[in-house]
């Protein structure tokens, strides 16, 4: 329910009448000494409480104004919280709400979410090698020294061709992704360099359900998703062809169920006074690690770092990614964003603009939404602007790691063809999908199909 710090007659008499009618909706005139007076409860049922732009401190003029200007790029969803209240949705929210959406790398933040409640039981040390929890014989001695740490901070060492490795998980060919890890080489000493690699994370997400002793989603459904009202039958979560998650990727939910996980981490773990996963491994989480002042375990910190706008205050931090999904997070401000969509950038510069200026719509969308504050927390800092193109799209494509998937070439390893891997048949391509999931999003009316109905 809607809460405030100190007690209001008027406020505890409406907000009384509102529970009783069956509302979440706060839309009443309350006078308040101070927008950060106001509080909303995490959700109990499937809607979250709201409150007015204006009893959040915000205008609803320049409020509307931001999310429209937010679905201009492609942003089909969009979500603004204050006070854990939902102030602001996007102009098409009621057609996109419910559609399991890829959000692509922001599942590396949930991965970390799982190691996070698995290392509060006491089942996965963060600090150990991952000789501890593989099988014999499984990886080298030198892969077996990768500590759990290092794949929470990516700083395996192991060589990184982020886009190879992406798109044999969208074209469903992968044998057995996290034994595909154990197969690549060394480019540095684990824990001395950052390199951002999605194998890391399938790796990760092995070794979770190793230590757990159960499959990953049966244990995500029970310890994470259930307990914040996320049904099994909301979301698709992809499996490699050996029948393991994906942990780089390929969750498909609805932006109003990213929406809980993005709380659940906003309000340090807790979830209705109960803890999920705990403050001190989400303070963990979100520390900048000794060779990346931008990244903790595997979420994004900080101004200017991935798609983070470089005006925010320095305790942002973000879930990020591909095709500009995120959950944005602002402790100091008591905000957050989410938002799900396509590449929605505007460049000068062609298809190497739109790569490279990921920062654009949430820079100029965050002007706005600033703009809305009555307190004006944050000067205007301007438009975007672009700078000379720098990607070097080489080092985006590794053809030893694309061929390893076929079981051939320096990268692959022993054993995994595309048939088997480890000596156990592989599922065939396309078939781990249920009716209506495709790669971007789950559609369709077959009963089946994940979404929330």
């Amino acid at each position: 329910m809607l809460r405030k710090r100190r007690g209001s007659g008027a406020f505890a008499v409406v907000t009384a009448f509102a529970l009783a009618a069956g509302s979440v909706v706060c839309t009443g005139g309350f006078a308040y000494a101070s927008p950060g007076e106001l509080r909303c409860g995490e959700p109990t049922g499937r809607q979250f409480e709201h409150a007015t732009p204006e009893q959040a401190g915000l205008d609803s003029q320049l409020l509307s104004d931001a999310l429209d200007f937010g679905l201009s790029r492609n942003r089909l969803n969009v979500q603004v919280f204050r006070h854990n209240c939902l102030i602001g949705s996007g102009p098409i929210n009621g057609s996109t709400d419910r559609i399991p959406w890829n959000v692509w790398s922001v599942t590396k933040s949930v991965v970390s979410l799982l190691a996070g409640i698995a290392w509060d039981q006491g089942k996965l040390d963060i600090d150990a090698p991952v000789d501890r929890y593989l099988p014999v014989g499984v990886g080298d001695a030198r892969h077996r020294a990768i500590t759990v740490q290092n794949l929470l901070q990516e700083t395996s060492g192991l060589r990184v061709g982020a886009a190879t490795e992406g798109i044999t998980g969208i074209i469903p060919i992968d044998p057995f992704s996290a034994v595909q890890a154990l197969g690549v080489p060394f480019d540095d000493p684990p824990g001395s360099a950052f390199q951002y690699s999605q194998r890391n994370v399938d790796l990760l997400s092995y070794v979770i359900e190793l230590a757990v002793g159960e499959p990953l989603q049966q244990f995500a459904q029970r310890e994470l998703f259930g307990p914040i009202g996320i049904r099994q039958g909301d979301y698709y979560w992809a499996h490699d062809r050996s029948g393991h998650t994906y942990g780089y990727a390929h969750l498909l939910i609805p932006p109003i169920d990213l929406s809980r996980l993005g709380m659940l981490a906003a309000n340090h773990g807790d979830w209705n006074g109960r803890q999920i996963v705990s403050r001190a491994y989400l303070t963990r989480a979100t520390t900048a690690s000794a060779t990346n002042s931008c990244y903790g375990y595997l979420f994004w910190l900080g101004p200017g770092c991935a798609e983070n706008p470089d005006f925010l205050p320095a305790d942002l931090y973000s879930m990020s990614g591909f095709g500009l999904q995120h959950v944005y997070v602002i402790p100091s401000l008591d905000l957050m964003v989410v938002w799900t969509g396509v590449f929605g950038v505007e460049s000068d510069k062609g298809l190497g603009g739109v790569l490279q200026y990921g920062r654009e719509p949430a820079h100029e969308f965050f002007r706005k939404l600033l703009a809305a504050f009555r307190d004006h927390p944050i000067p205007d800092p301007g438009p975007y602007v672009e700078a000379p193109l720098a990607v070097d799209y080489r080092s985006y494509f590794d053809p030893d790691i694309a061929l390893a998937v076929f079981g051939v070439g320096a990268d692959a390893y022993p054993g995994c063809t595309v048939l088997s891997c480890l000596q156990f048949p592989l599922n065939l391509p396309f078939t781990d999908a249920p009716p209506g999931c495709l790669v971007v999003a789950c559609v369709g009316p077959d009963p089946r199909t994940p979404g929330i109905h």
